[in-house]
C-alpha cells in the first residue's frame, strides 16, 4: 500500500497582518519580526527532534510563505524549494489587494461579514476570487501533488485558508460553514492519504514550538 504524507505549515506572521492590510499576491511584503521568530522556532524544533523527513518542499508564490520555507527547510539540509502558485491564499483581486482594512470598509462596507457562510460562487472581494474557485484551485494542487509524489513526504508551506480548504477536501466537509478553525502561524497540520481519496488526519494546528512567544505582534 502506497501512503503519501502531506504536511502543511502555515507561514509566520506577516507584515500585512501587523499593518492591518489585505496582503494578496501582488503586495505581500513578507514576514514580520515575530514571523521570523516563529519560523526559526519551527526550524529549531525539527532540527532537534525531526518527526518528519520531507522528500519534497513546496511553497506558494507569496513572499511570507517563501521566507518561512527558506528558514524552516534549514532543518533538513539543502532540500530545494519548489514554488506552486496554486497553493497561494485566496486572491482578493487587484482592486482590493494592498488596501488597509479601513480603506476596504470605507469603499465596500462590511462586505466580508460572514463570507465563509455565503454562496461559495459569490464574489466577496470585488474583482477577487470566489471561494469555489479558490477551493477548486487548492484541490487541484493537492491532487497534482499526490499524483506526482505518491508515497513521499511532502512539506507544503502555505496559508491558513489553504489549510482550511485541504481539510474540507480531506474530511469531505461542506465547502463553507459547518465548522470554524483557527490555524495559527507556523503550526503543523499532517494528513496521510492511505488509499485513493481517503485521508487520515494525524494532527492539526500543532504549535508547541511557539510556547512563550506572543500570539501577535501587537499583543501586550
Amino acid at each position: 500500500m502506497v501512503v503519501t504524507r502531506l504536511v502543511l505549515v502555515r507561514h509566520g506572521e506577516s507584515n500585512a497582518t501587523v499593518d492591518r492590510m489585505i496582503g494578496g499576491p501582488r503586495t505581500c511584503n513578507g514576514l514580520s519580526a515575530l514571523g521570523w521568530q516563529q519560523a526559526e522556532r519551527l526550524r529549531d524544533r525539527w532540527a532537534e527532534h525531526p518527526d518528519i523527513e520531507p522528500d519534497v518542499v513546496i511553497t506558494s508564490q507569496y513572499r511570507r510563505a517563501f521566507e518561512t520555507a527558506q528558514i524552516v527547510v534549514q532543518a533538513f539540509g539543502d532540500l530545494p524549494i519548489a514554488r506552486d502558485d496554486a497553493f497561494g491564499e485566496h486572491d482578493p483581486g487587484p482592486t482590493c489587494d494592498g488596501l488597509t482594512y479601513r480603506q476596504f470598509t470605507e469603499r465596500f462596507g462590511d462586505a466580508t461579514k460572514g463570507w465563509d457562510e455565503h454562496d461559495p460562487f459569490a464574489t466577496t472581494f470585488p474583482g477577487g476570487e470566489t471561494v469555489a474557485a479558490f477551493q477548486f484551485r487548492v484541490g487541484g494542487a493537492v491532487r497534482r501533488t499526490v499524483d506526482e509524489h505518491a508515497g513521499a513526504t511532502v512539506l507544503v508551506v502555505c496559508h491558513g485558508g489553504v489549510v482550511d480548504a485541504v481539510l474540507r477536501l480531506a474530511l469531505k466537509a461542506p465547502a463553507m460553514g459547518a465548522f470554524e478553525i483557527n490555524t495559527v502561524n507556523t503550526s503543523i497540520t499532517e494528513l496521510l492519504m492511505v488509499r485513493p481519496n481517503v485521508w487520515r488526519l494525524v494532527r492539526y494546528n500543532d504549535s508547541a514550538h511557539l510556547a512563550g512567544l506572543p500570539a501577535h505582534t501587537n499583543d501586550s
